[in-house]
């Protein structure tokens, strides 16, 4: 069990390339949309780089001139895709992840998600991997107006949990999530195993950045 130097922190973490190992069931589900929809094809960096957006702003930032209309039909084409076979892109979670998080728990430390995931697949990946127990509040995008980098994921899961910002930390994988830390006051860790390079969380400002989810417990504890 851990040992906290003052209270017990609240912990929040991004849930795609941060928890779940979602990158090729995303990737391959934005193509089938574009196979679809008759669109230009988008590679697999293009597609993985809209990782930590919304699926709106996914569509909209791979084809900037999509209109509102056309950008809500790639998202609705999407989920039927990926809702079709859903049982088969129920993702894995990243190595230690759920010793780490049941560590965390165990000790005190509060928990929770904010993902740019729709609140559905996000509730039912977490069901699913066997982890949805630890977390006291799950934020996803319809659960909110401003998405990240916004700090409003942050901000509601700190009012909804009565914690100050510098008793709390976000860990993600995107300079999005690292973005939307800071914009909430709040400390950032980087997880360098997803979707963005180490270089590109150190631009984005992460105050602390981890090859492996265990390494998490030794930085919430020096917190």
């Amino acid at each position: 069990m851990l040992q906290f130097h003052t209270s017990p922190p609240l912990v929040i973490f991004d849930f795609d390339g941060t928890l779940g190992d979602t990158r090729q069931n995303i990737v391959r589900t934005l193509q089938a949309t574009m196979q679809r929809l008759g669109l230009d094809m988008r590679d697999d960096e293009a597609c993985a780089s809209t990782i930590g957006l919304t699926l709106f702003d996914s569509f909209r930032a791979m084809y900037p001139a999509m209109s509102v209309d056309e950008a809500h039909h790639c998202v609705a084409t999407y989920r039927d895709i990926y809702f079709e076979d859903v049982a088969a892109n129920i993702p894995a979670l990243f190595p230690n992840v759920e010793s780490t998080i049941e560590t965390l728990h165990s000790s005190g430390a509060v928990l929770a998600v904010a993902s740019s995931r729709s609140s559905p697949s996000l509730h039912l990946f977490l069901q699913e991997s066997g982890v949805a127990d630890y977390f006291s509040c799950v934020i996803g995008s319809d659960n909110v107006t401003h998405h990240k980098p916004h700090p409003e994921p942050v901000e509601m899961i700190l009012r909804r949990l009565n914690f100050s910002p510098s008793r709390a930390l976000v860990v993600g994988d995107m300079p999005v999530d690292i973005l939307m830390a800071h914009n909430a006051g709040v400390r950032a860790c980087g997880v360098s195993y997803g979707n963005a390079t180490r270089e590109e969380l150190h631009t984005a400002g992460a105050d602390h950045i981890i090859d492996n989810i265990a390494e998490l417990l030794d930085y919430v504890v020096a917190l």
